[in-house]
């Protein structure tokens, strides 16, 4: 029984730690394309196509994380509750 719950409660965890890391560079991404957007338009190109670039590279991982990790498990989570 405590098998159980301990495997439930692990997996549990391990889905909220990756959507957190989603959340978190969703969160760095669009505030490195915040900050590119402002140094473009003041003028400082190459600063602002750096973290233009490290804005996009964030918001892909982001992205990658959710779709990998994240949406399968719950997609799994929804199968396995149809099923019982």
């Amino acid at each position: 029984m405590q098998d159980i719950v301990y495997g439930t409660a692990g997996e549990l965890l391990g889905t909220v730690f990756f959507a957190l890391v989603a959340v978190a560079l969703t969160v760095v991404g669009a505030l490195a394309e915040l900050a590119a957007s402002q140094n473009f338009s003041a003028g400082q190109l190459t600063l602002g196509a750096w973290e233009a670039g490290v804005g996009l590279i964030a918001l892909y991982a982001a992205y990658s994380v959710l779709t990998e990790f994240v949406l399968p498990r719950l997609g799994a989570a929804d199968a396995a509750d149809a099923s019982a």
